[in-house]
């Protein structure tokens, strides 16, 4: 089962705190959309919504094309999965996972049957008979998932699912997800404030802040081509120049970038990714650079640098893991890679 979503204007207080603002946002049948951003922007209260566990104060959430603003969790088309597993320590696990069709008045056989079908989607078809306390975290976030999806809903919410996991068994739990996605095709709603879990897994990340939706696309646009300045330095690590509109371009202390910039505000911020900063191989000649310290990640090198031309700024670089960089590099950036905003903007 699967279905289209749609919020159609939400908004929500709590008390005099303004916690979601005009809130308008499609989501396709069959994709898996994450909600994005820092605590408190308003990404949870917006799961809840679609949940049925909060009324908006403004506006609509139709599923499927049907207004489901009013109605309850347990009238809803949804089933969600909270970081918290909240299974049942006394039941076995295909009992936990069968939970939701007992409560609907399936025979025990039948859903006994059905909870074993769930737990072979999830990997566990060899685990029934144990109980939570006999099986790992990432096998409890597995039973949770099966439990949700053994009820066939039309969307799955997710709140922070990976969160008390840890990162190694993160990042598997992270393509089973999308492995199980995909094989269900069920509509997917994920919060996170975890930037890297959000482009794994997402088909499209919805960036939130303060209340209101800052950027939305398939990950690889949102990261190398963000819409905002917030966007720009919430996902993942970003270098900020200042700069200033000139006559040949864009001028800044480590140089002229020869591009041209819609708008007029005559003071700007250039955004490049620390993965951006080459030694000596971009369009756009940053001058020499001295290499403060590195450190290794496995992937990359990443140093802090003190470019001669502006002493006083500090840039983040990744360098190729083969071999640390030298103490004096040369810097130059591709100028495809760069984002520049209005100095200000949010």
């Amino acid at each position: 089962m699967t279905a289209p979503v749609a919020l159609d204007r939400v908004g929500h207080s709590f008390g005099p705190q303004r916690v979601l603002r005009d809130i308008g946002l499609e989501i396709a049948a069959g994709e898996y959309v994450v909600l994005l951003g820092p605590s408190g922007c308003g990404k949870t209260t917006l799961l809840s919504i679609l949940g049925g566990f909060l009324r908006p104060d403004e506006g609509r959430v139709l599923i499927d094309g049907r207004d489901v603003t009013a109605l309850p969790p347990a009238k809803r088309p949804t089933t969600t999965v909270f970081q918290d597993y909240a299974l049942f320590p006394h039941m076995t696990l295909r009992d936990n996972v069968g939970f939701g069709l007992r409560m609907a008045g399936v025979a025990k056989a039948t859903r006994h049957q059905m909870a074993e079908r769930q737990l072979a989607l999830v990997g566990l078809e060899r685990a029934g008979g144990k109980r939570p306390h006999e099986v790992s975290g990432g096998q409890r976030q597995r039973v949770a998932l099966a439990r949700a999806l053994a009820v066939e809903p039309d969307v799955l919410l997710l709140d922070e699912p990976l969160g008390a996991l840890d990162l190694k068994l993160r990042r598997v739990m992270q393509d089973e997800l999308k492995a199980i996605q995909r094989r269900v095709g069920t509509t997917f709603v994920h919060v996170t404030h975890d930037q890297e879990e959000a482009m794994a897994i997402a088909d499209r990340i919805v960036v939130m802040n303060a209340g209101r939706i800052e950027d939305q696309g398939p990950p690889d646009r949102v990261y190398r081509r963000p819409a905002s300045l917030f966007t720009a330095g919430f996902m993942g690590e970003m270098n900020r120049i200042p700069a200033r509109r000139g006559p040949n371009g864009i001028e800044t202390r480590l140089g002229v970038l020869p591009v041209a910039v819609p708008g007029s505000a005559p003071r700007l911020t250039v955004c490049l990714r620390p993965e951006a900063l080459w030694d000596g191989a971009g369009d756009w000649d940053l001058g020499p650079a001295q290499v403060e310290d590195t450190a290794f990640f496995g992937t990359h090198f990443r140093a802090h640098l003190v470019p001669e031309r502006a002493p006083d700024l500090r840039l983040v670089a990744h360098f190729p893991p083969a071999q640390a960089p030298e103490p004096v590099v040369r810097l130059s950036v591709d100028s495809q890679e760069l984002s520049i905003f209005p100095e200000g903007s949010p």
